[in-house]
């Protein structure tokens, strides 16, 4: 039987992440089933299970050794493998192996292009900036007049801003901008330019992104959040791309969605769950 996977997510208070988060779990369960392999996951903090919650219960159902995987695009902190040491303290007999992060992977590059092609897509059917419900968000307009219509804009006049969550740890952050470079080579080319911003903690945000590539002289510009799963820190993109937009009203800004719990992300896990156990001795 082979050793359990256990994925590790930041947290959030979202309730929307926490239930992508969740479906996400369930769908590798199913996946690794028919090989054994027992799959949970677990927060680091603001939600539940907690990451003590999850181990305990493995190690409850005779579970001594796992592969952990932080469920990050990003470069992990000391916060996660800090965790772990403290679970193995909890726990004296349990061992881990430590499996990657899925960072720029050439899937998930893959699928934030198919993330900005279905953004794109939408070029055709109007689409504006505006508030829907409680919280800010953008969503599709229909009854717009003939004349509001928005005029052809060739790829080459539309241009990408990534959008990466940020962090106070430099190397994390310039990991963001090498994915927007390795984004606009490999799957973006045709636009005008992949820029780089983040929703918070360090510059530029998503308004600077943006008047970038209005300075550049794009016409249109879409934000590709680089983000596993919906929740708050996509609505706050989007809210940043509201408020710019209401001031440029000229600038056509177009949203993509996250990534998302999907099968081609399962396959990256599993990918980086079977690596894992290679590396074991």
């Amino acid at each position: 039987m082979k050793p359990p996977l256990l994925l590790i997510g930041q947290g959030s208070h979202d309730d929307a992440y926490a239930a992508e988060f969740g479906r996400f779990v369930h769908r590798l369960r199913c996946r690794l089933d028919q090989t054994g392999a027992d799959v949970s996951g677990g927060y680091l903090e603001r939600a539940t299970p907690r990451l003590s919650e999850s181990v305990a219960s493995l190690v409850a159902r005779g579970h001594h050794r796992l592969v952990a995987l932080p469920l990050s695009l990003s470069r992990v902190g000391e916060e996660f493998p800090a965790a772990l040491a403290e679970e193995q303290l909890r726990h004296p007999t349990l061992m881990y192996d430590y499996g990657r992060p899925l960072g720029p992977d050439p899937r998930v590059l893959a699928l934030l292009a198919e993330r900005l092609n279905e953004a794109a897509a939408e070029i055709s059917k109007p689409r504006a900036l505006e508030l829907a419900g409680a919280r800010p968000r953008l969503r599709a307009v229909d009854a717009l007049s003939v004349e509001d219509f928005p005029a052809h804009v060739e790829p080459g006049e539309t241009a990408v801003v990534l959008v990466g969550e940020g962090s106070t740890d430099a190397a994390a952050n310039a990991e963001i901008h090498r994915v927007s470079r390795l984004f606009w080579e490999t799957h973006a080319y045709d636009f005008m330019t992949v820029e780089t911003a983040f929703v918070s903690v360090t510059p530029p945000g998503v308004p600077g992104g943006l008047e970038r590539c209005r300075r550049l002289g794009a016409k249109r510009v879409i934000v590709v959040p680089y983000l596993l799963f919906a929740g708050g820190l996509l609505e706050r993109v989007w809210a940043q791309a509201l408020a710019y937009g209401a001031g440029h009203p000229d600038l056509d800004i177009r949203c993509a969605e996250v990534i998302g719990d999907c099968e081609t992300l399962a396959d990256v896990v599993i990918d980086r769950y079977e690596e894992a156990l290679q590396l074991v001795p």
